[in-house]
């Protein structure tokens, strides 16, 4: 299942020449993942208060295919490529009236967020992904 988030291009996402500044392409993903868990009935802060845990990226490989400019409407999504016991990965595209302008694959650890150790993924959220592989 793939999750789908409309993001409009800001001025203030621009660089000089006009296009989509390189790192503000992560801000949009990272949004992206925000809300698709959201999506899912996870809010982070709950997650950090009620089980005692945050998601980090852990490494990310980005392509950047074609630029994005002021003013454009752009489509970022998230799809769970695989769900283990404390990571996620998850691949991610940024599109343009469905043309791939970024594509990215994302490892998302499971921390507590006292220590920052790995610690597994909660089962509440382990049993809505797993419904979703």
């Amino acid at each position: 299942m793939i999750f789908k988030w409309p993001v409009r291009v800001y001025y203030e996402d621009t660089d000089v020449g006009g296009v989509v500044y390189y790192a503000n392409y992560l801000k949009f993903m990272e949004r992206a993942r925000t809300e698709w868990l959201r999506a899912l009935g996870f809010e982070q802060t709950v997650l950090a208060r009620d089980h005692g845990v945050v998601f980090v990226v852990s490494s990310l490989t980005i392509d950047y295919l074609k630029p994005a400019a002021f003013n454009d409407e752009l489509a970022v999504t998230v799809e769970l490529e695989k769900l283990g016991a404390g990571q996620i990965i998850l691949m991610q595209t940024i599109a343009r009236n469905a043309e791939a302008l970024a594509t990215a694959r994302v490892r998302i650890g499971c921390v507590n967020p006292g220590t920052f150790r790995p610690v597994r993924i909660p089962e509440p959220v382990v049993a809505r992904l797993g419904s979703r592989a």
